[in-house]
């Protein structure tokens, strides 16, 4: 009898209550752009230093600007129209939306299922139950460098919730005639981990498969997942976590008990790739077993919203190793560091981080923000104009649909100082699978960015972009004293130069169309004993050396 009346129970809540905690991710751009354009011009509240959003944090967003619908613009209207039909499949229905209307599908079953294009993939939802699965397959060739580089991709991704759970999935092959993302890159493609002479072909292949579990409710949801994040607000590079790295496991909260706080947490499991030599061994048919050292992060970011479209957020991180999952780590709220010098009172200490990020939306159509990364702060130093903290700084400005209607003017500097995202001790480095976490200059670089967006149609994006990026000297991190003293770029190593023009057509839901037109000059110099070259190896892709002008040309289904 109580077995029965458990599970009517449980049959009851799951159809009376719906889980969309299904993360979008950040790469797809177009819906990102929409909603920051929403926000500044009041339209909408968004948390800009934590992404990805949710299906349905995005769902509510857009139906929160059909308040605002007579304000937009004509194309603003219908840049709303569209996503609103593909994200109204998070909303509180008992059907599937998407068989309201025939067009664009291939097989419709109402009210529950169709198959189609519009947008594109197989779709189910009822009273209890639904699902989403669609392929993902793209194409992107680089012509006019010293050598033509073709990327290609596929796989699909999946996502089902039922009750307050959901579950979803997304796997991607990628092969690159030539690898463009290697960990020393500066780039911000995203990285992995490659596969070089797979059936005797150059380049490399690497796959990346994200996918996790997660329980929500009216206030915050819970997580196991294997993704990428991004914190910090940024337009061209996130200096917190700039999620260019290959995903890994983590456990992931958030929290949203009132209007004006919100608290986000993970801990993750990262990849140090240094060998444990205690734990390595021979096997019985001789094959030695390389094992790596455990190595975890935990981080937070507190987010106050003191006025309207004003959003202050303060956090910070633990990189530690050499010890089993702390439970002192697990706790969400608390301040790592001081934590660290309790466990490891004596011995070395772990590698802590603290960051700030300020997002001001008070002006319509004016986003004004700016972030603090803190690796290593002394406050001795501060007065001490031959000392510099472990700190970068980011601050920006993004001005949108005025005194132009579709237009809108970006402008961003970032200065990271010399030793940010490094530790001197392998396994606590700011790391994982050796990719930064963090800005992808690293440390000791600085870099302006100035941006010019049109967006005359639906769909249809028409970018200029111009920025300088330096990366000075490569110091190491050495024990003792005088680490503090090294210089902010007393020599420059590495220099991009590069002027941008990108067309980019969303023809149907998450599939694009794009061209790019990439003037660069990225230079390498003879500094610390290095030659250009080595530089250049060191830190871009062979075909993109020197001066040249690029074609990017592609197209895209899914993310």
């Amino acid at each position: 009898m109580r077995k029965t009346f458990l599970l009517i129970l449980l049959i009851s809540f799951a159809i009376h209550s719906k889980s969309q905690e299904i993360p979008v991710h950040f790469n797809n751009s177009g819906i990102y752009e929409f909603l920051d354009e929403l926000a500044s011009g009041g339209s909408i509240t968004i948390n800009s230093a934590i992404k990805p959003y949710s299906g349905r944090f995005i769902y509510l967003c857009l139906v929160e600007a059909q308040k605002s619908f007579a304000t937009l613009s004509l194309r603003q209207q219908k840049d709303l129209e569209f996503y609103l039909k593909q994200y109204s499949i998070f909303a509180e229905g008992l059907q599937n939306p998407y068989t309201d209307n025939a067009k664009g599908n291939i097989i419709t079953r109402k009210p529950n299922l169709n198959l189609g294009v519009l947008p594109y993939g197989l779709h189910y939802k009822d009273s209890v139950f639904a699902f989403s699965i669609r392929p993902i397959w793209g194409i992107r060739e680089y012509i006019g460098g010293t050598e033509n580089i073709m990327h290609t991709w596929g796989g699909a991704e999946a996502w089902g919730f039922v009750g307050k759970f959901a579950i979803y999935g997304s796997l991607r092959d990628n092969y690159q005639t030539e690898m463009l993302a290697k960990p020393t890159y500066f780039t911000q493609q995203e990285g992995g981990n490659y596969k070089v002479n797979v059936q005797g072909r150059g380049g490399g292949d690497f796959s990346e498969m994200r996918g996790g579990v997660t329980y929500d409710w009216s206030w915050g949801s819970v997580g196991l997942v294997k993704d990428h994040i991004q914190w910090g607000t940024n337009y061209h590079g996130a200096t917190i976590l700039s999620g260019r790295n290959p995903s890994y496991a983590m456990l992931k909260l958030q929290l949203k008990p009132a209007k004006w706080f919100e608290l986000n947490y993970i801990h993750g499991w990262l990849v140090s790739e240094v060998v444990d030599s205690s734990r390595s061994y021979i096997t019985s048919n001789g094959d030695y077993r390389k094992v790596f050292r455990d190595k975890y992060i935990a981080a937070n970011l507190l987010t106050f919203y003191p006025l309207r479209g004003v959003a202050l957020s303060v956090g910070n991180s633990i990189v530690y190793s050499d010890i089993k999952v702390q439970p002192a780590y697990l706790i969400p709220i608390m301040f790592f560091k001081s934590v660290d010098h309790t466990i490891n009172k004596g011995i070395d200490n772990q590698n802590s981080q603290m960051f700030i990020d300020l997002s001001i939306r008070r002006f319509r159509n004016l986003h004004l923000y700016g972030t603090v990364f803190i690796d290593e702060f002394s406050v001795t130093r501060v007065s001490d104009p031959d000392r510099l903290n472990f700190v970068s700084y980011k601050a920006g400005a993004k001005l949108s649909n005025w005194p132009l209607k579709n237009i809108s003017l970006t402008t961003e500097y970032t200065r990271v100082n010399p030793i940010v995202y490094k530790h001197r001790v392998p396994t606590t480095t700011f790391e994982t699978n050796k990719f930064n976490l963090g800005y992808y200059l690293r440390d000791n670089s600085d870099e302006v960015y100035f941006a010019v967006d049109f967006k005359p149609l639906r769909g249809l994006l028409l970018k200029a972009e111009y920025f300088v990026a330096k990366h000075g000297n490569e110091y190491a991190y050495t024990t003792g004293s005088g680490v503090d003293l090294l210089p902010f770029m007393e020599s420059v190593t590495w220099k991009n130069t590069s002027i941008v023009f990108t067309a980019r057509w969303e023809f149907i839901h998450d599939s694009w169309l794009f061209c790019s037109v990439i003037q660069s000059d990225i230079r390498g110099f003879d500094v610390d004993g290095k030659t250009a070259q080595d530089y250049l190896d060191l830190y871009t892709p062979k075909s993109f050396q020197g001066k040249n002008t690029v074609v990017c040309a592609g197209l895209n289904f899914g993310f």
